[in-house]
């Protein structure tokens, strides 16, 4: 009787404990209802969304394409359907690949015909560009994609010139345009050393003409202006020689330009105070200095070297349009080297109009040089780096010697068309009885040629 007591206070402890650890059993088991959560709220193409671009975001690219496309075709209304089409082009340009950049350019351009007046556009455009730009190659192979590039980095700068992304797109034109210019000036110097001069100046001619920031514009414009005094055309090459004095006035041959012009009996042009300024912000802008491993390393990497290219000035932004270039026109010594509006040119004089009538006391041999026509060079002549719109509606209207109309660009598109097989350019002025290649050697001019048509070169 007397363990009793002791065992009901046992038993007592025993039951409370049971008791508490039960509590705290059903405590840990108790489930939470998630009926009211956050996360039950959200709408069903959000939550497809989310887990698309988490998908992406940790490299799972085909998934997360897979999933953004189910929200697309489901959800045809949803306010995640543009930002789902742009993701899927930005998928396929982060995983990369020839393949893949193709499909993100296909997406880009799909979003921008899709939703042009949404901000994200002119991200697009600059993906665009930027997809051809990274997918460049070196400046003596195939230029493809480098001119892809161009024309999108100015559609860019064209239409969202205002775009916190258009100083980017304006530094990434430069650089495409010296890898262009690079790749047409070695062609063209090849030709020079062949003693090819016809097809040089076919390379040269719109080479300065389209590309005033190119890094080697002054040796082109010393190339053309031996290249037209070794054809005894003093007076044209006097005209590029000038260009070298107004529009690179720092340059290493702006000395020996001077002291042709004063062999010629010239005047000398005073330096372009827009072109002086540009070429010291060059001189001052820091670049990377090349190696001695630098040259050899270069042959490892597939891209083209862009280290020389413009930090400053405006690039091109005209789209290179053959079928809208006016044509070079050398009328005996009364003509001149044109420049004008086509394709963006910085202006070096006037000229004359192909398929229209000889001016009066304007002859197609020899004859008298026409005084003003280095006053027409200096007038119409551009600045490199200078507003190319500008430049092209002042040049395109400076009047050609004698009265005749003038034109709306720099080059030959016939001597252009000379290209990389070294053939030389169409004239169609020339005999179709004789050897072009011989009569460019000798001078000679066939009698056959009609009264009024005037010859694109000189030889």
């Amino acid at each position: 009787m007397r363990r009793t007591p002791l065992l009901l206070l046992l038993c007592a402890l025993a039951t409370v404990w049971s008791s508490e650890c039960s509590a705290q059993i059903l405590h840990k088991k108790k489930t939470v209802d998630k009926s009211t959560e956050a996360s039950n709220t959200v709408e069903p193409d959000k939550q497809l969304y989310d887990k698309s671009m988490e998908n992406i975001k940790h490299g799972r690219y085909e998934s997360g394409r897979l999933g953004l496309q189910t929200l697309i075709n489901t959800y045809p209304d949803s306010e995640y359907l543009a930002k789902a089409k742009l993701a899927i082009a930005d998928s396929y340009f982060k995983e990369g690949g020839t393949a893949n950049m193709t499909q993100a350019v296909n997406g880009y351009k799909d979003f921008i015909v899709f939703f042009p007046f949404l901000p994200e556009a002119a991200y697009a455009q600059m993906q665009v560009a930027m997809a051809n730009y990274n997918e460049m190659a070196k400046v003596d192979r195939d230029n493809t994609h480098a001119l892809a590039a161009e024309n999108e980095f100015q559609t860019f700068l064209q239409k969202y010139p205002k775009d916190p992304l258009a100083p980017q797109a304006e530094q990434h034109l430069r650089e495409v345009q010296e890898v262009l210019a690079e790749g047409q000036y070695r062609i063209a110097y090849y030709y020079y050393l062949k003693g090819d001069r016809r097809a040089a100046a076919g390379r040269l001619i719109p080479l300065v003409r389209r590309y005033p920031l190119y890094s080697k514009s002054d040796t082109a414009l010393w190339m053309l202006g031996d290249i037209y005094e070794k054809s005894e055309r003093k007076d044209i090459a006097g005209a590029y020689y000038g260009q070298i004095i107004k529009n690179y006035p720092l340059s290493a041959k702006a000395d020996d330009a001077k002291g042709k012009l004063k062999a010629f009996g010239m005047p000398i042009p005073q330096p372009d105070p827009k072109a002086l300024a540009w070429m010291q912000a060059e001189q001052n802008t820091p670049r990377q200095k090349e190696s001695l491993v630098h040259k050899p390393m270069a042959i490892l990497h597939s891209g083209p070297d862009m280290h020389m290219a413009a930090a400053h000035g405006l690039p091109n932004l005209q789209p290179d349009n053959e079928d809208q270039t006016g044509i070079d026109v050398l009328s005996g010594k009364n003509a001149t080297i044109g420049s004008g509006t086509g394709s963006g040119s910085t202006g070096i004089v006037g000229t004359v109009k192909v398929g229209e009538p000889a001016p009066a006391g304007a002859t197609s041999g020899a004859g008298s040089e026409d005084t003003n026509s280095t006053s027409s060079t200096d007038s119409a002549s551009g600045t490199p780096g200078s507003n190319n719109t500008e430049a092209q509606s002042s040049s395109g209207t400076a009047d050609a010697p004698n009265g005749a109309s003038a034109s709306a660009a720099d080059a030959s598109s016939s001597a252009s068309s000379s290209a990389a097989d070294g053939s030389k350019p169409a004239d169609n002025t020339q005999p179709a009885n004789g050897d072009s290649s011989n009569q460019s050697s000798n001078g000679k001019e066939s009698s056959s040629k009609k009264k009024g048509l005037k010859k694109i070169l000189p030889w």
